[in-house]
C-alpha cells in the first residue's frame, strides 16, 4: 500500500470528501458518450440527450457531459484511468460488485470471498473506522450512500461511524431531514430499487450535514446511474453522470466559500467497479464480464497538482491508504 508522495506541506490539509460514483464507466469519463449506443433508441429513446452530450470530438463531447471534470479537475488536479493515455486503474477483487468493490477502497484488502452484495457485516477493519479512533478524526466523519449496504461493507454496528445508507432507520435521530421531506416520503417517493434511493435525496442530505456539521472527512456515494445501467438506459446512465458531475461542481463551489474548508479540503473521486466494456455488455458488471475492474479516480486540492503519481498502474486497493494520506495520516494493513 505504498502511494508516493513528495509534497510533504500536504500534512496541512486537514478535512476530505470522497466521491464515489457506482458503475461509472472511464469510457464515458475519458470518451464521452458512446456512439454506438448513444444512436440505439433502445437504450436512448430520449433523444434530447444526443442533442445535449453528443459532439464528434471527443474532447468536446467528454466535456458536455462532465463539464467539472474536465474544466476544473483535470487543469487544476488529476485524473487517471484513461486507458487511451495508457494510465490504468483497476480494482483488484475479480468479482466487481458493490460490496466487493467498496470494501476494496475502504479496507485496502481485494477480497476473495466477497462474491455477493450480501448484507453481512464486513469483519475488516477499513480506513474510516482507523481515523476515528484517533482524536483528531473522532466523530467527524460521515458517509451518505444511495445504496443501502454501505453501513454493512463499513459496519457501523461496530465502529460506530454516522453512516446513512439508502432506507437504514438507524441515523434518524442523528440527522434532521431537509425541510419538507420526511422518512415516509423517502419510502413513497425516494425509492429507485428496493436498495437504492434516488441521489438527489442522498446529496441534500449529505449537503446539509455538511453545512451544519462541518465533518472533516465526508463520504457521498452515488448509486442511480449503476441502477440505470442495470435497467440498459443509457439515456439515464449519462445523465445521472452529468448530474453527479454537478452535484460535485457544487461541493467544490461550498467549500471555496467556506473559511473552515477552504485550502484545507482536498477531493478524491472514484467508482467502485467498471462495467461491460463493449456495446453487447455495458449494463453489466461481474467476474464474467470483460471490462469490469477497469476503473478510474481524480484528485483535487492544495497541493494535489505536487503529487508525483509515477505509476501507470494503480489498483483500488490502494485507495485505502491514499485516503490517510490525504489527511496526513497512514494506514497499513497488519
Amino acid at each position: 500500500m505504498k502511494f508516493r508522495m513528495e509534497c510533504r506541506d500536504l500534512i496541512s490539509t486537514t478535512n476530505l470528501f470522497i466521491i464515489i460514483i457506482d458503475g461509472l464507466r472511464w469510457h464515458e469519463v475519458f470518451n464521452g458518450p458512446d456512439p454506438a449506443l448513444l444512436n440505439n433508441k433502445t437504450i436512448t429513446p430520449d433523444a434530447t440527450i444526443k442533442r445535449l452530450f453528443w459532439d464528434e470530438a471527443v474532447t468536446e463531447r467528454r466535456k458536455r457531459l462532465l463539464p467539472f471534470f474536465w474544466d476544473v479537475i483535470a487543469k487544476h488536479g488529476q485524473l487517471l484511468g484513461d486507458r487511451n493515455g495508457n494510465s490504468k486503474v483497476n480494482a483488484a477483487n475479480p468479482y466487481s460488485i458493490s460490496y466487493a468493490g467498496y470494501n476494496e477502497i475502504f479496507t485496502g484488502k481485494a477480497s476473495s470471498v466477497i462474491m455477493r452484495n450480501k448484507k453481512k457485516l464486513n469483519r475488516n477493519i477499513n480506513v474510516l473506522e482507523y481515523l476515528n479512533n484517533k482524536p483528531a478524526f473522532a466523530s467527524k466523519m460521515a458517509v451518505f450512500s444511495s445504496w443501502n449496504g454501505m453501513p454493512y461493507v463499513l459496519n457501523n454496528k461496530r465502529n460506530g461511524i454516522l453512516i446513512d445508507g439508502g432506507y437504514e432507520d438507524e441515523t434518524e435521530d442523528k440527522i434532521k431531514l431537509p425541510k419538507n421531506m420526511t422518512r415516509e416520503e423517502d419510502k413513497k417517493s425516494g425509492q429507485l430499487s428496493p436498495e437504492t434511493r434516488y441521489d438527489t435525496i442522498t446529496y441534500e442530505r449529505a449537503k446539509k450535514y455538511l453545512r451544519d456539521h462541518h465533518p472533516r472527512i465526508l463520504v457521498v456515494a452515488f448509486a442511480e446511474g449503476d441502477v440505470h445501467g442495470h435497467q440498459k438506459r443509457y439515456d439515464l446512465y449519462l445523465k445521472e453522470a452529468h448530474n453527479a458531475d454537478s452535484r460535485i461542481a457544487e461541493l467544490w463551489a461550498l467549500v471555496q466559500n467556506d473559511p473552515y474548508y477552504k485550502d484545507q479540503t482536498n477531493f478524491l473521486i472514484t467508482t467502485d467497479h467498471g462495467r461491460g466494456s463493449k456495446t453487447t455488455n455495458w449494463y453489466d458488471h461481474g467476474l464474467f464480464v470483460k471490462g469490469s475492474t477497469q476503473t478510474w479516480m481524480g484528485l483535487m486540492g492544495p497541493h494535489i497538482q505536487s503529487l508525483k503519481l509515477e505509476k501507470k498502474q494503480f489498483y483500488n486497493k490502494e485507495l485505502a491508504g491514499i485516503i490517510a494520506r490525504l489527511v496526513g495520516e497512514e494506514f497499513t494493513l497488519s
